[in-house]
């Protein structure tokens, strides 16, 4: 499956904001008001992995997403506390989900409930091949840029190694799915994410 070209449009790297990111020229306030975002996306990735467990016959795929889930929630910290360390540093307030946040989330829950298995496993894979790349660069914009130390940026340098492991692992788990119903959900998650960054750029333009 070549999911490099299904999100070459919405590649994340590609997208003003992390370019900004990277290169230092977030205004004050932007990374506050992205991890109060952000946090809602993360709060539900472990329950998502949950249900998509529940999807799949036993085998590979299923043994895959499950050894994704147990990174998530276990360890010395779960990956939900490690990123609220990220959010103490930039002070991020609390929040209520942005139109954006919301639809991107919704994108999660509802390709569960279509109850295709491979539907959800795309829109897994559509942030997960690009995790690794944008995390190492939201790891090293924060200590460059932003003053951010090291237990601050914690949740990103982890993901920045980690997520090539679950890249690796979405992928390898797709190969005995559905690929036309993966690749949809790849576009989904892609778009969701796309225009989650859309939004964060909207913001600062008003």
């Amino acid at each position: 499956m070549d999911t490099t070209t299904i999100i070459k449009n919405h590649r994340l790297l590609d997208h003003p904001f992390y370019r900004r990111w990277e290169d230092g020229k977030l205004v004050e306030g932007e990374l506050a008001s992205y991890a109060a975002q952000y946090r809602f996306f993360e709060a539900q990735l472990p329950s998502f992995l949950e249900g998509l467990a529940g999807l799949l016959d036993e085998g590979t795929a299923k043994e895959l997403v499950v050894a994704n889930l147990n990174d998530e929630i276990n360890g010395a910290e779960t990956h939900v506390a490690l990123f609220e360390r990220f959010a103490t540093a930039v002070d991020a307030p609390g929040a209520t989900p942005s139109p954006a946040m919301a639809a991107l989330v919704a994108t999660y829950r509802d390709a569960l409930a279509t109850n295709d298995a491979s539907l959800a496993m795309g829109v897994l894979a559509g942030y997960e091949i690009q995790a690794a790349e944008v995390a190492k660069t939201k790891g090293e914009g924060l200590a460059t840029h932003y003053g951010v130390d090291e237990t601050g940026a914690a949740f990103w340098n982890l993901h920045a190694t980690l997520e090539e492991d679950h890249a690796a692992w979405t992928i390898e788990a797709a190969a005995s799915l559905d690929e036309a119903s993966f690749e949809e959900g790849v576009r989904r998650s892609s778009l969701a994410w796309w225009n989650f960054l859309d939004e964060r750029e909207a913001l600062v333009a008003a």
